[in-house]
């Protein structure tokens, strides 16, 4: 017998969860009153307060917390191991030299982090405690930000961002309307209209707005900005008004108020359940590529380390299995070492074999790392080429963790608006029935000055010519949803656009209204304003004319078009309606439609963003029935947009086609040409945006992301409508695989421009359908896949209308795909903080949008332009460096501990050290570290104007190519030739009596001196010096540190052999190299001994590079032996420049 346990499972929803977890919907009480009698009941619903957090850490969790991310990774959790065995068992070294690098790394990320958290918490401080006023009992009061709870009514006046998302109920405006910037949330800077519930909107003092008696109920929070389905009760006489509330009601958190004196607004979601914190991400700490290499070359050296322990603990106990070689009498065991198990014995000889061969793991690597790291950080920030004088700013680091990755990026994700773009629109021109308008140039058929440069269409028009083109600026004029923004001037007098031009500005929802309004301007109609309900337009005679606006049909990404309704004082009713020439031409049913699409055309090919104006005239009973249909529409509380979207379908039609226009957006300053210099960088591009598809397609255009042979594929609502999503992909499936089957990306952009690629377009409704779960059926589960493939086989992506979660969604599922490419996502908003989260590397752009993008991302840069640099030469150069240093820091630990490995044979495995402990202290310290660090610090193995300039050299480091494992084998490989070398060929010079007795009779003396140490001192001094004079033969850009910090470490060490065995220390319990070193120097053999072990040791690498730069080069090492070849004729670039000169005279 089953139990259903449905009841019990709400009530612990209910209970323990939240109200807010269990319910469809919430009811917010505005003013926090309760219904009349008779009314719903009264359930008072928990909310959470209005705090914002975005820290990761918390005064008490920050220590465990951070501890567990640190010994998440692998080297400092061995560390700890070996630290630990060291101080549990007798070991041949001392617990210090593995605990002190350990916890000098762990203390100085864990402060380094900590200091990254405080900022945020301070930030987020900054945020919760601003004052906001809140009415109560009929009075204006000031809360910290935080109080904030869900139906609070709240005051906001002009220039004041909304603390919470809120529901409108009046403004300071006659209609109710206000006007207010997304920036900070969509990347629209342009001003949006948004609307007061009718009922309340004459509500405009704290005791009015107190005296409202409503509740509101509205859909649970989620993270769509541009949805929202409500409706809110209004009680009058106990009797309730229920009216629909939508997306234009609705005023988010983030946003702010512009051309408003004050609204009075109730909130309904409060902190971390706002849209804008629902679009946001955590933030998880990220690992570079080159790290993950790192983590997996410790793993094999880890098991090469366990190796070698097994193999001397197996092979001392054969050793010791014959009884005369149990072990020499000056070292014999106690009574209670025999009588331990031999199991246990075998266990503590493994342990300590792990830590006397523990150096081949590099624990000064991590250090040296996190040095470079830091200190490499600063060549961004001191670079000037990316200052910007405007700004006064130059590129930020905020996490130095990531400077390689820079090298390594294969796809980059930007936004539009603000950061390919500087949302600052152009009217270029207009045509009318075939005539071309340019302002300051045509006017009327007639030339003006300025023009005569200018490459024009121009007939003047015919009879009926001039009143076509008069209705033409009309419509432009009225079709739009365009602000007028006037200010006081001198003696306080208000100075209209006609009184004053320079006093008014225009402000809108689209910056390319405001464009099309002020080019009508220069052709002489001038809009003035729209006051009770009429718009006023200045004529070229300097006469206003006044038009009553009936009704207003918004543009929306379906219809791809807007409409108006007006009546002039004729009383003639016209509908004109603008719109994308796709969305407008097939309702035209007369006009010059031909020549109008001619120019359409040829604007669209220049990258300008074109718009088509149609007209139609209303009868009274037409208009009639046009306001029947729409007013159901808008009063429908289920399906509103489609019935919305019906209606406007059955008003726009049978249209009058009159001409169209021409607007530039005008880009940021060389974003063209840092687009192009990433696609020859072997770099996908991607636009990201929340802005209008036609808007985007054209600055794709124009930033050269789409060329003029790019066959543009739609992935759209609109498409998807006709077809279903199944059959749509399918189609642009067989098509992009149909012609790329044979051609990659790679070798088409490498063809001429006749070469025919593929963009894609997608906007956000469909995109949430291609990601959404699959569903029972089998076709939905292929969806994402097809889907991915079709944008791998795209020269370039524009996906449009994206919500900011979107956004990190399109990241991720890259990120995730089969190549697991490395991201780069960049913006300048705090609609883009999601995907720079989300992606490997974020960058934010020092905007007009706020600097939420700038405080989240791991970069921050002031100009798009900026990005060029820092990828094709920061990004390049320090991959190099980094990847130099990892191999070089396992080479030298090689050559290092493999000689300690081979001593072992020679020793009766005794766990003997063959060097010294001071130079098994100071080798990673101080002998070696500082000449690897300088050169991952200043290495330039390419001029950085050559980087710049051909970006293809970026392919030569790309999918982590220099620490791949071929490479890595190499360098190892070479490692244990060296070491070999070193020892084998110190024994056996070692061995010969005339070098042992300096060239005379040897004595008993002479060979206790050329003893153990001696041995160990020899091959130890020609380890420092070979592995230095390798990264000597690998750096190709010199400067006087690195020569001061190469030979002065060589000196270093043997002023230090010097006077660490010339005197007697008074500290030290035994003096076993006193006078080892001077007495080797002593021979005349063993300098030469030395020379020829360091020669032999590296001309197999020399050799190597030599013979793979004469049959293999990469284009790198080209342009290196070029240069190289120009360098050794300098009499010849002599003349090359002065025969420039004398060509620039």
């Amino acid at each position: 017998m089953g139990v259903d346990f449905s009841a019990l499972r709400t009530l612990i929803n209910r209970y323990c969860a939240g109200e807010e977890n269990w319910v469809d919907s919430r009811t917010v009480y505005i003013g926090h009153k309760e219904p009349p009698p008779g009314a719903d009941a009264f359930i008072q619903q928990r909310f959470p307060d209005n705090r914002v957090v975005s820290s990761k850490y918390t005064f008490w969790n920050f220590i465990p917390k951070n501890m567990f991310e640190q010994f998440r990774r692998v080297a400092n959790f061995y560390f700890l191991i070996i630290f630990l065995v060291q101080l549990i068992i007798d070991t041949p070294t001392s617990p210090v030299t593995s605990g002190l690098p350990l916890f000098f790394v762990i203390i100085v990320t864990a402060i380094k982090q900590g200091y990254e958290d405080w900022l945020r918490h301070k930030a987020d401080k900054a945020v919760n405690q601003c004052p906001v006023s809140v009415i109560q009992r009929g009075k204006k009061i000031k809360k910290e930000s935080f109080r904030i709870t869900v139906g609070d009514v709240v005051f906001v006046k002009e220039d004041e961002t909304f603390a919470c998302d809120l529901i409108l109920l009046s403004s300071s405006r006659d209609d109710g309307t206000c006007f207010v910037t997304t920036a900070s949330l969509d990347g629209e800077s342009s001003h949006k209209t948004y609307y007061a519930v009718q009922d309340t909107k004459a509500f405009r003092t704290e005791e009015e707005v107190d005296s409202i008696h409503a509740t509101i109920e509205c859909e649970q929070p989620q993270p769509d900005l541009y949805k929202f389905v409500g409706r809110i009760n209004i009680y009058m006489d106990n009797e309730a008004v229920a009216r629909p509330l939508g997306s234009e009601n609705v005023l988010l958190r983030g946003a702010t108020l512009k051309n408003t004196e004050f609204i009075y607004a109730v909130a309904i979601y409060t902190g971390m359940e706002t849209k804008m914190a629902l679009n946001y991400q955590s933030k998880s700490q990220k690992r570079s590529a080159v790290e993950k290499s790192m983590n997996s070359y410790l793993v094999v050296y880890l098991c090469i380390l366990i190796s070698k322990a097994l193999i001397n603990t197996v092979l001392k106990y054969i050793w010791q299995a014959d009884p005369n070689k149990d072990e020499p009498w000056y070292n014999e065991r106690t009574e209670a070492q025999r009588q331990r198990h031999i199991l246990i014995r075998a266990f503590t000889d493994f342990l300590a074999f792990m830590v006397l061969f523990n150096y081949i793991i590099p624990v000064s690597m991590y250090v040296t790392v996190e040095m470079q790291k830091f200190l490499g950080s600063y060549f961004i920030m001191w670079d000037d080429d990316m200052y910007d004088e405007e700004l006064g700013e130059g590129a930020v680091v905020n996490t130095s963790d990531l400077n390689e990755e820079l090298g390594q990026v294969e796809y980059v994700f930007t936004d539009k608006t603000g950061t390919l773009t500087e949302n600052n629109m152009e009217f270029i021109e207009c045509c009318v029935d075939g005539h071309v308008y340019v302002p300051d140039a045509i006017c009327n058929g007639q030339v003006l000055s300025g023009a005569a440069a200018m490459d024009m269409i121009d007939t003047s028009p015919g009879p009926g010519g001039r009143e076509r083109e008069e209705l033409f600026f009309r419509a432009l004029c009225l079709c739009h949803t365009v602000q007028v923004k006037e200010e006081e001037t001198v003696d306080g007098i208000k100075h209209g656009i006609h009184q004053g031009k320079s006093a008014s500005f225009y402000i809108s929802s689209s910056p390319d209204e405001v464009a099309l309004v002020e080019g009508m301007k220069k052709l002489g109609f001038t809009y003035l304003r729209l006051k009770d309900g009429q718009m006023e337009i200045l004529n070229r005679e300097d006469e206003i004319e006044r038009f009553e606006l009936l009704e207003v049909l918004s543009f929306d990404s379906v219809r791809r078009r807007m409409s108006v309704i007006v009546r002039a004082a004729s009383g003639d009713i016209f509908l004109f309606c603008k719109g994308a020439d796709s969305s407008i031409l097939p309702r035209v049913i007369s006009g010059k439609v031909d020549e109008v699409k001619a120019r359409v055309e040829h604007n669209a090919v220049e990258g300008l963003r074109t718009l088509c104006v149609a007209y139609r005239p209303l009868s009274p009973e037409q208009h009639q029935e046009v306001c029947r249909l729409l007013s159901g529409a808008k009063l429908a509380l289920q399906d509103r947009d489609k019935r919305l979207s019906e209606a406007y379908e059955l008003v726009e039609k049978d249209l009058i086609l009159l001409g169209a226009t021409a607007v530039e957006d005008r880009l940021q300053e060389q974003a063209a040409d840092t687009i192009e210099s990433l696609h020859k960088a072997g770099m996908k591009v991607w636009v990201l945006t929340g802005d209008k598809m036609e808007t985007a397609a054209a600055t794709c255009y124009a930033s050269r992301l789409f060329r003029r042979n790019t066959q543009i594929l739609e992935l759209t609502t609109k498409r998807v409508e006709e077809q279903n999503l199944h059959d749509v992909l399918f189609d642009l499936s067989r098509t992009v695989l149909r012609h790329h089957g044979s051609m990659t990306r790679d070798n088409c952009s490498s063809l001429s421009n006749d070469c025919t690629d593929y963009g894609l377009i997608i906007d956000g409704a469909t995109l949430s359908a291609v990601m959404r779960p699959p569903q029972e059926d089998l076709n939905s589960g292929s969806y994402k896949e097809i889907f991915l493939e079709i944008c791998r086989n795209c020269s370039a992506v524009l996906c449009c209308r994206m919500a900011p979660l979107q956004k990190a969604q399109i990241v991720k599922m890259i990120k995730a795909s089969k190549e697991h490419p490395i991201t780069l996502a960049i913006g300048d908003g705090a609609n883009d903080v999601s995907m720079i989260l989300e992606a490997h590397v974020g960058i934010g752009i020092m905007g007009k949008e706020g600097r939420q993008a700038v405080r989240n991302s791991d970069y921050a840069i002031p100009k798009f332009k900026h990005l060029k640099k820092m990828l094709l030469v920061h990004g390049h150069y320090y991959y190099i460096r980094i990847s130099e240093l990892v191999q070089y820091f396992f080479y030298k630990n090689v050559c290092f501990i493999f000689p300690q490995f081979l001593y072992q044979f020679f020793c009766g495995f005794s766990q003997q050290p063959l060097y010294d402990t001071a130079y098994l202290t100071l080798y990673n310290i101080s002998f070696t570290s500082l000449p690897i660090l300088v050169y991952s610090l200043m290495e330039q193995h390419i001029n950085m104007d050559i980087l710049k300039k051909d970006p293809s050299l970026y392919k030569d480091v790309a999918k982590n190519s220099l620490l791949r494992w071929p490479t890595f084998i190499y360098w190892t490989v070479l490692g244990v030739y060296n070491a070999i070398v070193m020892f084998f060929g110190t024994y056996f010079l070692f061995d010969n009596t005339t070098f042992t007795s300096n060239g005379q009779r040897m004595t008993t003396n002479t060979q206790m001196m050329f003893g153990n140490w001696t041995f160990g001192t020899l091959v130890f001094t020609v380890l420092v010096f070979t592995v230095t004079f390798k990264l000597v033969l690998d750096t190709h850009y010199w400067t006087w540190i690195n020569h001061f910090v190469i030979w002065g470490s060589l000196v270093f060490f043997v002023l230090f052999s010097l006077l660490w065995g010339g005197i007697i220390w008074p500290f030290l319990n035994y003096q076993r190299m006193y006078y080892v070193f001077m007495q080797m120097l002593s021979s005349g053999p063993a300098w030469l001994s030395i020379i020829l072990l360091i020669t032999a040791s590296l001309l197999p690498d020399v050799v190597k590079k030599v013979i793979w730069r004469a049959l293999w080069p990469t284009i790198t090492e080209r342009i290196q032996t070029k240069r190289r070849c120009l360098a050794s004729e300098p009499s010849t670039i002599f003349m090359l420049s002065q025969t420039s000169s004398r060509i620039s005279f």
